[in-house]
């Protein structure tokens, strides 16, 4: 069972981090945030990661999707709050 703590945590630190990689002009922000996604990813609950990511072990660890995957991860969080 996944933790609504977990849940809060992961849609509140994704959230923020979505919010200013959208509007980012800034590639080494960019990249500084997809970063920090990849290092709190290998921290986070892996059962809510496995649901958010429906199976797909690069959501959220690939640049060319990146973008994508955190609007997905931060719309799926939203949904489960």
């Amino acid at each position: 069972m996944i933790s609504k703590f977990a849940i809060e945590s992961a849609y509140a630190f994704f959230h923020q981090k979505q919010r200013v990689y959208q509007y980012s002009m800034l590639d080494w922000q960019k990249d500084d945030i997809e970063y920090a996604i990849e290092d709190y990813v290998s921290q986070m609950d892996g059962e809510l990661y496995d649901l958010i990511s429906k199976g797909r072990t690069d959501f959220l660890l690939h640049h060319s999707c990146f973008a994508e995957d955190i609007f997905n991860a931060v719309e799926q969080l939203e949904k489960m709050l």
